[in-house]
């Protein structure tokens, strides 16, 4: 397999469909973002409701139309990725694997794959992911059924493990951010700490991190 690496920004928005009350309110939120720089942003919905998610992901195509300064990125769903004319996959441990994702959405667009533990990281290094996340960093009230916080000390074992681009996710905020990219990460996704004021949240996240 190859392994893949891609160059990311700092920060990396995750959109949450479980905290918007309408598909408006998505979108906004998805514009605010880029307007406060952010150039890479997942799609993630949990329902299972394909219509919905298609509808929704073509809304934010639309309204972030498809060119190299922003990236959007479909959560497990690769069929909905190409329908919907995303830039990639991000899947996790129980999702589609990440040679069968390659397979569907082809060479070019981005595949990012979740890991927990180094076992699952030694597994994602031989694949052909672009990058592959660590987490939950910290604790986190966004799933339901969270992994095991790996901590700081988890971010610097992932680093050691991986050449591929290294993204943390789990509880990252403001406070805590720089701490997760000084353990080795590349990248920091982040959910909760973007949702109010999400464009002035993003510029400070930015301001941050450089």
């Amino acid at each position: 397999m190859s392994a893949g690496t891609v160059a990311l920004p700092r920060l990396y928005g995750i959109l949450d469909a479980a905290s918007f009350s309408a598909t408006e309110e998505l979108l906004e939120f998805a514009q605010n973002l880029v307007l406060g720089g952010c150039s890479l942003l997942q799609y993630r919905n949990k329902s299972g409701n394909a219509r919905v998610m298609l509808e929704q992901a073509r809304g934010l195509r639309r309204r972030i139309p498809c060119h190299d300064s922003v990236r959007l990125i479909m959560n497990d769903r690769p069929d909905l990725c190409l329908a919907a004319e995303f830039d990639g996959v991000h899947v996790g441990q129980e999702d589609v694997l990440p040679e069968s994702v390659r397979a569907i959405i082809g060479p070019n667009r981005w595949l990012g794959v979740s890991t927990h533990n180094p076992e699952q990281l030694r597994e994602a290094e031989l694949t052909s992911a672009d990058y592959v996340a660590i987490g939950p960093v910290f604790a986190t009230s966004s799933k339901a059924n969270p992994d095991t916080v790996v901590g700081l000390e988890g971010v610097r074992r992932a680093r050691a493990l991986t050449r591929k681009t290294l993204v943390a996710i789990g509880g990252i905020t403001r406070a805590n951010a720089v701490s997760v990219i000084n353990a080795g990460a590349d990248s920091v996704a982040v959910i909760s700490d973007l949702l109010r004021e999400p464009r002035k949240s993003a510029e400070e996240f930015f301001g941050i991190l450089g």
